[in-house]
């Protein structure tokens, strides 16, 4: 088994959660309780996933939640580091571009963070 975590940050602009490790059905679940605590009205939640070097639908899951939690709560989700497979699922499943897609407060972010 591969070592997973998640950690988060509290900015007062953006929250920032990091994955590494695969995320897939027994690695999800905790990727959804980390956000859970993080307060989102009107923020960003950008999502580190340069350490995921594999995730299936159960992750992908994960990700379509939380856009659209951060969507009911007037915020932003922003998925950065997509390693080849993770990407790859995206574009396969026409997800890529809604959960990568920058506008001006995460294109900021991507490079502050």
């Amino acid at each position: 088994m591969h070592d997973f975590a998640v950690t988060v940050e509290q900015h007062p602009d953006v929250m920032l959660l990091k994955v590494v490790g695969e995320m897939d059905l027994a690695t999800a679940p905790a990727v959804a309780d980390a956000a859970l605590v993080l307060p989102m009205g009107g923020k960003t939640l950008r999502v580190d996933l340069s350490g995921v070097s594999f995730m299936d639908s159960s992750g992908l899951n994960v990700l379509l939640r939380l856009r659209r939690r951060m969507y009911g709560e007037a915020g932003h989700l922003l998925v950065s580091g997509l390693q080849e497979q993770p990407a790859a699922l995206l574009r396969l499943t026409g997800t890529y571009e809604l959960l990568t897609a920058a506008d001006t407060i995460g294109a900021t972010l991507l490079t502050s963070g």
